[in-house]
């Protein structure tokens, strides 16, 4: 009967596990840079504006995250490594070089798609 427990329980826990890993999320979003360029970031490494990186409140350090502008479908993964934005209501700020990449450079701020890898 354990084994049979087993032989169900396994493949819904994996399931469940790839489910929650995929799962993704709208949030707003900014971006910074030529203020900051060259600066000490939360981590303690050199801000390089034209990195893909991206700062966020909790996320820890070193988390991946793809992000995806819906509008242009643009994608590009980037790496937290600093802490904010603390502008209102929005969630991540993109290093210049990721707002390039996804199309956020001209608004400045929008929705975007997020999902932590």
């Amino acid at each position: 009967m354990r084994h049979l427990f087993v032989a169900i329980t396994a493949p819904l826990l994996l399931l469940m596990g790839v489910a929650a890993n995929a799962a993704s999320f709208s949030a707003l979003a900014s971006w910074y840079g030529p203020g900051f360029h060259g600066r000490t970031t939360a981590n303690g490494e050199v801000y390089n504006q034209w990195g893909l990186t991206t700062a966020h409140k909790s996320l820890p350090f070193g988390t991946r995250v793809r992000v995806t502008n819906p509008r242009t479908g643009q994608s590009v993964i980037v790496r937290v490594n600093d802490r904010g934005p603390f502008i209102g209501p929005r969630e991540f700020d993109l290093s210049r070089g990721a707002a390039d990449a996804v199309g956020l450079t001209a608004s400045g701020v929008a929705t975007l798609q997020f999902e932590i890898l």
